[in-house]
């Protein structure tokens, strides 16, 4: 006699197999597909070979149905194994490629375009990374490269500097993300990992700086240049307005207007924006745009550009930081005392850093010409006495409060 529970047993274990294949179904389904970046990818293998390809969305649930897809495609005979491309090495794709992309897309921003050339120059530099195809680079090669790079030394022997290896670094990201949008490849590339310990400006100069450093750039020293009041000029704008250095020796007469100073274009959109000048702001522009009213730059030279470049005041601020430090040194009584060289950035960062404090984020951001607020919190370095002070005014307001209250509840005793 056979047992009841016989076919109810054989019912479960068929449940319980049935259980099993959708529960591989979709662990098989979530390793089939696979993220890299906002896009999803799909792998899979058939007849011993290997296929991965992009889907180019970024919804996982339609990625997924692709595969499918073309899994379904494969059984059937419908395609057959897609013929690999031909994938061009990191040289190749750098000079057909990306730096063609690089000069048509930033025409009009030399900088940016140097800034790519050197990257690539610097990463074809080392052969054994240029002459690897695109898919074959590992996490290992550019680790190597950037041993090799570290190994070498710059034009006055100090070692590279971290900041410009992520810049190298950066370069390739750009190259691999490019690489993989335009279909260069078939597989994902790994990520690129900047270095840690980068060294950012957080220089800003205090009150006392600031006065020794106009002092020396209006003093007899600076006769001896072909324009003595420039530097003083351009400093002042950098300061009161947070303007880039880039920025200020762009300055047209038709970016002044309705006592401001309109920036039309710079790194990003963002750039675009309009700051209102101080007083003797607008009395430097005003005397420049009355000596030069037929020139089209507020700081004209005799460059290709036409206008002044960061070559223009490099001899003439490094004079007016050792007067400065003169005069400290003779103020002090003390030999080894001197003015911190410093960069004329720096005084945009002193400017954002003084700004702070007194406008909300957004406003602050907008008159940097930021277009994300990480950026500008790298630009703001609170200072020991800014601290203090909103530590004073938070212990003020906390034992205000609380001395509002013991009042209150003295009255409420009484």
């Amino acid at each position: 006699m056979q047992s009841k529970s016989g076919p109810l047993r054989q019912n479960q274990l068929d449940k319980g197999e049935f259980a099993g294949e959708s529960s591989l179904r979709r662990k098989d389904e979530r390793m089939a597909v696979y993220k890299r970046g906002n896009v999803w990818w799909y792998k899979l293998n058939f007849n011993g070979e290997s296929i991965r390809e992009s889907t180019k969305q970024s919804n996982r649930r339609v990625a997924v149905q692709m595969e499918a897809a073309h899994k379904t495609a494969l059984a059937k005979g419908e395609v057959g194994i897609r013929e690999h491309k031909t994938v061009p090495t990191l040289k190749v794709f750098a000079e057909h490629d990306f730096l063609p992309h690089v000069r048509s897309r930033f025409a009009t921003k030399a900088k940016t375009q140097k800034y790519y050339e050197y990257g690539v120059k610097s990463l074809c530099g080392y052969e054994r990374l240029a002459n690897e195809r695109l898919d074959a680079i590992t996490t290992e090669r550019i680790s190597e490269y950037v041993n090799y790079r570290q190994k070498m030394k710059t034009q006055h022997g100090h070692d590279i500097p971290i900041a410009s290896l992520n810049r190298e670094l950066q370069a390739l990201r750009r190259m691999f993300t490019l690489a993989q949008e335009w279909g260069k490849v078939e597989r994902a590339l790994p990520k690129v990992r900047m270095l840690p310990g980068e060294k950012h400006r957080e220089r800003v100069l205090t009150p006392h700086e600031e006065l020794l450093y106009f002092k020396a750039a209006a003093s007899s020293a600076m006769t001896q240049y072909a324009d003595p009041p420039l530097l003083g000029d351009v400093a002042t704008i950098l300061l009161d307005c947070g303007l880039r250095p880039e920025e200020c020796f762009r300055l047209r007469p038709q970016n002044v207007t309705d006592g401001k100073l309109e920036v039309h274009f710079g790194k990003s959109e963002n750039a675009r924006r309009r700051i209102p000048m101080t007083p003797r702001v607008k009395a430097v522009v005003e005397k420049r745009l009355k000596d030069s009213a037929r020139n089209v730059w507020v700081f004209p030279s005799q460059t290709r550009s036409g206008h002044i470049e960061p070559s223009s005041l490099k001899k003439q601020h490094a004079r007016a930081i050792r007067e400065a430090s003169q005069m400290l040194r003779d103020e002090s009584g003390r030999r080894d005392a001197k003015l911190e060289p410093f960069e004329l950035y720096t005084l945009r960062h002193t400017c954002l850093t003084r700004w702070a404090p007194h406008m909300d984020p957004w406003t602050l951001a907008y008159l940097a010409g930021h277009r994300d607020m990480n950026i500008t919190k790298r630009y703001i370095h609170p200072q020991e006495h800014t601290i203090r002070d909103a530590m004073k005014r938070a212990e003020s307001g906390h034992n205000f409060g609380h001395g509002r209250k013991a009042s209150s509840r003295h009255k409420n005793v009484s």
